[in-house]
């Protein structure tokens, strides 16, 4: 019985789009300053594989974590969770054709 941990998953949004088979997702977080207990935003950019290039970009998604696929990937599209909104603006336009 192997005892192996949970792979971490994540949601952000994809802001980049400039290379082949991968996205570029930023994750945003909330986390409370230890001294000052104020919630602050905290930001971090992950290159992430996206095997059939399906993602646009502002299109909200969720990575898994997943083993090294190049020198800084090491995530993956699990599921694309939401549109971008100009696709979202874009589809009652193509119901009425």
């Amino acid at each position: 019985m192997s005892t192996q941990p949970r792979k971490t998953t994540k949601t952000g949004v994809v802001i980049g789009k400039k290379m082949k088979k991968t996205v570029t997702v930023l994750v945003e977080r909330q986390v409370s300053h230890p001294l000052y207990k104020k919630i602050i935003k905290r930001k971090k950019r992950f290159l992430v594989h996206d095997e059939y290039e399906k993602c646009k970009i502002g299109d909200f998604v969720r990575i898994i974590e997943t083993r090294p696929i190049s020198k800084r990937k090491r995530w993956r599209i699990l599921e694309i969770v939401g549109l971008s909104p100009d696709e979202i603006e874009a589809e009652p336009e193509e119901r009425k054709e």
